[in-house]
């Protein structure tokens, strides 16, 4: 089968940061699915992965798919041959970018019916991260009238900050706060739902305080959160919550105690690592979301398509993602 790998850690524009390579089709393992995979999306973790973690031998990228089960394990109860799917792998196995790919039936989701491939693969990766850090990290109560604090989303036409604030203003009465900088992605964040934005490259605890909002209950620090911790120490509310993704060697909490202001950690992948008793929550978050996809409550962050898969346009978005200007997501569809 064709696959997409690299072996030295390369910038995106060095023809050797990604190649072509060929693999034998791989056997699923007793609870796993084989998919023929169709659309695969790249998010940063692809980027540092590549950028950050060489190998000896050729390593297979990619955590996002879309495809059609071809093949399923002794094991498996929740998926048959012939159903279409979308979800994110994990990064302790082998990568998406691949004709066929292996995946534990427990973090994968029934692709929503409304959506093609190359829109169902924009969403799970983002999707995952945004509905933990709101909902099993953080505690956020669903429902209309449940929970009627303030959520700031740092970073909000990115992938899990467009996913957030969609889950925010489907599921609960979250008041949406946004940062956005440029004319396009406050557009973008204003369309998705976001009640105010404000602008990331000033202050955020004065811009904050310019939209009339003395604190926020909820911040979800998605990117450059060395640069907007200090900020977000003064806007965090008295016994709020910070959500934290980004990579960063240290982290000082200890301005928080005074507030008691709770620090959350998310990966996607911590379930699927660990495999936690709790692995088959990925599989039922997909599914609601793709139900409320269906409902038309949540729609694909899909920006920019483009095939087909293989080293040179895999090379290419790569590029992209690592730019900082993109909205949304792009996936690469096609072989």
């Amino acid at each position: 089968m064709r696959a997409i790998a690299f072996t030295k850690s390369l910038p995106a524009s060095d023809a050797n940061a990604l190649s072509d390579i060929t693999l034998d089709v791989p056997e699923p393992g007793p609870r796993d699915l084989r998919v023929k995979v169709e659309a695969v999306s790249v998010n940063p973790v692809d980027t540092k992965v590549r950028r950050n973690a060489g190998s000896d031998t050729p390593r297979v990228l990619g955590y996002d798919a879309a495809g059609i089960v071809d093949a399923v394990g002794a094991e498996v109860t929740l998926f048959k041959p012939g159903d279409a799917v979308y979800y994110a792998g994990t990064i302790n196995r082998p990568g998406t970018n691949a004709e066929y790919h292996l995946v534990d039936e427990r973090i994968v989701g029934r692709k929503p019916a409304t959506l093609d491939g190359a829109e169902a693969a924009a969403l799970p990766l983002t999707t995952i991260t945004a509905y933990e850090l709101l909902f099993d990290r953080i505690g956020v109560r669903k429902g209309e009238g449940a929970d009627r604090r303030t959520l700031l989303v740092v970073g909000g036409a990115g992938g899990v900050g467009s996913m957030a604030i969609q889950l925010a203003r489907a599921l609960t009465g979250l008041t949406v706060i946004a940062t956005a900088s440029r004319p396009d992605t406050v557009a973008w964040v204003e369309g998705l739902g976001a009640h105010h934005v404000i602008d990331h490259t000033k202050p955020l605890d004065e811009e904050v305080a310019r939209i009339g909002i003395p604190a926020v209950d909820i911040v979800l620090a998605l990117t450059q959160t060395p640069h907007h911790w200090p900020a977000i120490q003064n806007l965090v509310a008295p016994q709020g919550h910070v959500g934290v993704i980004d990579d960063m060697p240290t982290l000082d909490i200890v301005p928080f105690k005074g507030k008691a202001v709770g620090v959350h950690w998310e990966s996607m992948f911590t379930r699927p690592i660990h495999r936690t008793p709790d692995l088959v929550e990925q599989h039922k978050l997909l599914n609601e979301v793709a139900g409320l996809v269906e409902a038309g409550k949540i729609r694909s962050t899909l920006t920019n398509r483009v095939g087909p898969i293989n080293a040179a346009t895999l090379r290419e978005v790569h590029a992209l993602v690592e730019s900082g200007r993109s909205i949304g997501k792009t996936v690469v569809e096609g072989w």
